[in-house]
C-alpha cells in the first residue's frame, strides 16, 4: 500500500504520533522540558552549533519553544532565536511571556517583527508591539502592509487592557437579506475570511449587528430559509472600551464562546473569543493576589530592577504603618515598664487580627472582582462579615484567655487579653470589608492598597486595645 491509500485523518493521526514520540525525549510526565534537554540547548548554544540545537527544538510545539525561551537566560534567548529563526513564527510569539517577548522583538530588525506581527490575529500583533519604544513601534508599522498597520494602530488607541485592545478584527459578518443557502455559498467561495470562527455576525445596513447564526444552524438548516428567521437575536455586545476583567466576567456568567465588539455608535468591530478571554481570566485572577502582597507583577521574567522597584516601593509604605503601629505601643512604655509581660503577649493579639483581617480582605476582594459583591448586598455582607468576626473572636478570646490565665497564673491578664482579641477581630472583619468597598466606590482598585489600610488598623488597634484594658483595669 501507498501513503495515497490511507485516508488524510490515519495519516494525520500517523503524523502526530511520531510527533509525540520525537517530543516524549524533552518532555516529562508533567508535559513540561526535562532539565537535561534545557541543558543539552545551553551546551549546544555556548558551542555554536545551531544545526544541532536546529535538531532539537524543531520537533517541539509552539507553546513549549516558548517556554523553552522562558527557561533559559536572558543573554541566551537571542542566541537560541538566531539558531531557530525557521522555527520562530506567528504561534511562537503567540506563546511568549510579555517580557521575553518584548526582549527578543527589540533585538530583531523591525522588518522580521513586521512579518511576524502580519501573521498574529490582531488582538496577538498588538500585544507583541504595545510594549515597544515608540520609535522602534512606528519603525515596524512602517514595514507593514497598509491594512494590517492600520487595524493595528486602531487598535493601539484604545486603552490598555480594553476590549478594544483584546479583539480580533478577523470575523465574518453578513447582511440580513440573505439565506442560508446564500451564506453557505459565501462561507465555501470566500477566499479571505477569518481562519476560524464559531458564528456568523448578522448586521444591517449601518454594519451594527442584529443577531448571530452558530455554524450548527447554518449547516442544520434548508437553504431557502433567510437568516433573520433562524438568527439568534439575543446577544451580549461587547462595547469597544469596556475593561477586560469586565469582558471576562461576561464571558463566564453568560457561557458565551465568542462576542461581537462595538464602537461607540453602536457599529461592529472586531469580536472577542474564549480563548482570549481564559489568558484575561488567569492574568487577572493572579494579578489581584498579588497586587494584595505588594509583589508587583509576580513575574519571574520580570527585569530584576523593575521587581525591586515595584516591591521596594510598597515596602517603604509598610515601613511607615509599622512606625505608626509602634507609636501607639510607646503611648504606653510606663505599663510594660510595670508589666513586661504584657510586651511578650501583645503580637499575638496583633498577630492574630491581621491574619483575620486578610481572610476577610481576599473573600471581598474577589467578591468585587467577580461582581458577586454589589450595592445591593453590601449592608448583607457587613452583617455576615460582622457575625463571622464575632463569632471567631469569642472562640480565639477563650482559648487564649484560658491559655494564659493557666499559663501564667493570672485570671486578670487571661481576661484582658481575651477581650483585646475579641475587639480587634471585630475591627479585623469590619476594615476588612469597609477598607475595599469604600476604595471601589472611590474607583481605587481595592487590590492595589486594601492590605496596607487593614494591616494598619488591626495593629494599631490591637496594640491599643490590650495594652489600653491593661491600664483601665489596673494590670499594669
Amino acid at each position: 500500500m501507498t501513503p495515497e491509500d490511507f485516508a488524510p485523518d490515519v495519516l494525520e493521526e500517523a503524523a502526530a504520533a511520531a510527533e509525540t514520540a520525537r517530543a516524549s525525549d524533552s518532555l516529562d510526565e508533567e508535559n513540561t522540558l526535562k532539565r537535561d534537554f534545557v541543558r543539552k540547548v545551553r551546551a549546544l548554544l555556548d558551542a555554536g552549533e545551531d544545526d544541532q540545537v536546529y535538531d532539537l527544538v524543531e520537533p517541539l510545539h509552539p507553546a513549549d519553544i516558548a517556554d523553552l525561551f522562558e527557561l533559559l537566560d536572558a543573554d541566551e534567548r537571542p542566541l537560541l532565536a538566531e539558531a531557530i529563526t525557521d522555527l520562530m513564527g506567528s504561534e511562537v510569539f503567540a506563546e511568549l511571556n510579555d517580557h521575553v517577548r518584548e526582549l527578543l522583538v527589540e533585538s530583531l530588525p523591525a522588518g522580521e517583527v513586521a512579518d511576524i506581527a502580519e501573521q498574529l490575529d490582531t488582538d496577538d500583533a498588538v500585544a507583541m508591539l504595545e510594549d515597544l519604544d515608540h520609535e522602534d513601534q512606528q519603525a515596524v508599522l512602517a514595514e507593514m502592509e497598509p491594512e494590517d498597520r492600520a487595524a493595528i494602530e486602531t487598535a493601539l488607541s484604545y486603552p490598555e487592557e480594553s476590549a478594544g485592545r483584546l479583539m480580533s478584527r478577523d470575523f465574518v459578518a453578513v447582511p440580513e437579506h440573505m439565506t442560508v443557502g446564500d451564506l453557505i455559498d459565501f462561507l465555501r467561495e470566500g477566499s479571505d475570511l477569518a481562519n476560524e470562527f464559531w458564528e456568523v455576525f448578522i448586521v444591517d445596513a449601518r454594519h451594527h449587528p442584529l443577531g448571530t447564526c452558530q455554524l450548527s444552524w447554518i449547516l442544520r438548516c434548508p437553504r431557502s430559509i433567510a437568516l433573520t428567521d433562524v438568527m439568534k437575536r439575543d446577544q451580549t455586545l461587547i462595547p469597544v472600551d469596556m475593561d477586560q476583567e469586565e469582558v471576562a466576567l461576561r464571558f463566564q456568567k453568560y457561557a458565551l464562546i465568542s462576542a461581537a465588539v462595538v464602537d461607540g455608535d453602536g457599529r461592529l468591530v472586531g469580536q472577542i473569543t474564549v480563548d482570549d478571554v481564559v489568558h484575561i481570566i488567569q492574568e487577572e485572577a493572579g494579578e489581584d493576589v498579588l497586587l494584595l502582597s505588594g509583589a508587583g507583577d509576580g513575574d519571574i521574567n520580570e527585569p530584576i530592577r523593575m521587581t525591586i522597584r515595584t516591591r521596594l516601593a510598597w515596602l517603604v509604605v509598610n515601613l511607615g504603618t509599622a512606625i505608626l503601629a509602634s507609636s501607639v505601643v510607646g503611648l504606653f512604655q510606663g505599663a510594660i515598664g510595670r508589666f513586661a509581660l504584657l510586651a511578650v503577649l501583645m503580637p499575638i493579639v496583633s498577630g492574630m487580627g491581621g491574619n483575620a483581617g486578610t481572610q476577610t480582605l481576599a473573600v471581598v476582594v474577589r467578591a468585587l472582582a467577580t461582581n458577586q459583591l454589589t450595592s445591593s448586598n453590601t449592608w448583607r455582607m457587613i452583617g455576615r462579615e460582622f457575625r463571622i468576626a464575632m463569632a471567631n473572636g469569642l472562640a480565639l478570646g477563650v482559648l487564649i484567655g484560658l491559655g494564659v490565665g493557666l499559663v501564667f497564673g493570672n485570671a486578670h491578664l487571661g481576661m484582658v487579653i481575651a477581650a483585646a482579641m475579641l475587639i480587634n477581630n471585630l475591627m479585623a472583619g469590619l476594615a476588612g470589608i469597609l477598607v475595599p468597598v469604600t476604595l471601589d466606590r472611590l474607583k481605587v482598585d481595592p487590590a492595589v492598597s486594601s492590605a496596607v489600610f487593614v494591616t494598619t488598623m488591626t495593629d494599631t488597634t490591637g496594640f491599643f486595645s490590650f495594652l489600653g484594658l491593661a491600664v483601665l483595669t489596673g494590670l499594669a
